[in-house]
């Protein structure tokens, strides 16, 4: 496995998304999360995705320079029309702006239409904790998920990110699809030639496949549950805002790379300090979180809460590099030879 060091591919990355025409401003968030995601170790959503943000970005699927446009529905509730920007650009922006809402009217809301893939959604789902408020941030996608107990998929993965800030360490964040496992990592095994567990997707006829190039549909977290939070997510992202549901959503690899997608985002935030004192609250969630990595475990593993693995994954990374594979590092020499320039030497 080669690794890529992160700051010399954050730098070239910048310079091949200047050459492409993409703003200054989708630039950083592009980047940033691809980084950062990459090195919290969800290598589903990270680098491994430049490459067709890449093609998206020259066919037009993604505004290159995109129009935001907020519309006011009251003191705490906005609709953001992103203009097909990269939706890393446009979520990271309705934080900031609910963010804002929360910090004067104790909560505050945005719902995002007109949207793009937006990578892992605690890129901006962190933005609240990071400023002292309770973060909530989700995203549609196209049906992948198998509606329970059906043949056919109805729902997008549609993750699930809460985040709240900590004493002594950086924020809580619990970051989850709705489904068992993501779709790139059924591209994963068909790129490798790899079967897959049994239980992780279904073929056409609804039936459970180890064979990654007959999967046509993936299994929702604890089944109907599963399903029933993956409906919620597309409530809130897709209803609020008026935009087409997972069911009606351009796939995001297989279909023309120049439509457009009409993906849907949501995010809302809570200023802790309108219910109670923002230091009590941070040691009280320190206090829970401490109490629980000590209860004992089962085996040699610690027992960890949400975000310790993408914690202690960033730790790791930033001192070896990033891991790429064979295959997607030849896609990026595609883009420009330069990229060799980004690897780590044994």
């Amino acid at each position: 496995m080669l690794r890529f060091d992160s700051q010399m591919l954050k730098e070239k990355m910048v310079d091949v998304l200047s050459t492409e025409g993409l703003n200054d401003v989708s630039i950083k968030h592009l980047t940033d999360s691809m980084i950062s995601t990459s090195l919290r170790g969800t290598d589903s959503h990270g680098i491994n995705l430049f490459p067709h943000y890449i093609n998206a970005i020259r066919s037009g699927r993604i505004s290159k320079k995109p129009a935001f446009n907020f519309a006011k529905g009251s003191n705490t509730t906005v609709i953001l029309d992103a203009d097909h920007a990269i939706g890393h650009h446009s979520s990271y922006v309705a934080m900031e702006y609910a963010v804002g809402l929360a910090k004067e009217h104790g909560m505050g809301s945005v719902a995002i239409k007109n949207s793009t893939h937006c990578g892992a959604v605690a890129y901006f789902g962190l933005l609240a904790a990071e400023q002292d408020c309770i973060g909530f941030a989700f995203t549609n996608a196209d049906d992948l998920v198998k509606a329970s107990n059906g043949r056919d998929s109805f729902f997008g993965t549609n993750p699930i990110c809460f985040t709240a800030p900590l004493l002594d360490e950086a924020p809580l964040c619990h970051d989850m699809a709705t489904s068992l496992v993501s779709w790139n990592k059924i591209r994963n095994h068909c790129m490798e030639d790899r079967a897959i567990p049994d239980h992780w997707a279904f073929n056409k006829n609804g039936d459970n496949v180890t064979n990654p190039h007959d999967a046509r549909s993936l299994a929702p977290i604890g089944d109907y549950k599963g399903f029933g939070l993956g409906m919620m997510v597309d409530v809130l992202t897709s209803l609020l805002s008026n935009s087409p549901i997972s069911k009606d959503i351009k796939p995001m690899f297989t279909s023309e790379i120049s439509e457009k997608r009409f993906i849907g985002q949501y995010v809302m935030v809570i200023d802790i300090s309108k219910y109670i004192d923002i230091q009590l609250f941070k040691q009280s969630l320190q206090s829970m979180v401490d109490r629980i990595r000590v209860v004992e475990p089962l085996d040699n593993n610690p027992v960890m809460v949400p975000g310790d693995p993408e914690k202690l994954s960033t730790v790791e990374r930033i001192q070896n590099g990033i891991p790429i594979d064979e295959f997607r590092y030849k896609e990026y020499l595609e883009i420009s030879n330069l990229f060799s320039n980004c690897l780590i030497n044994d």
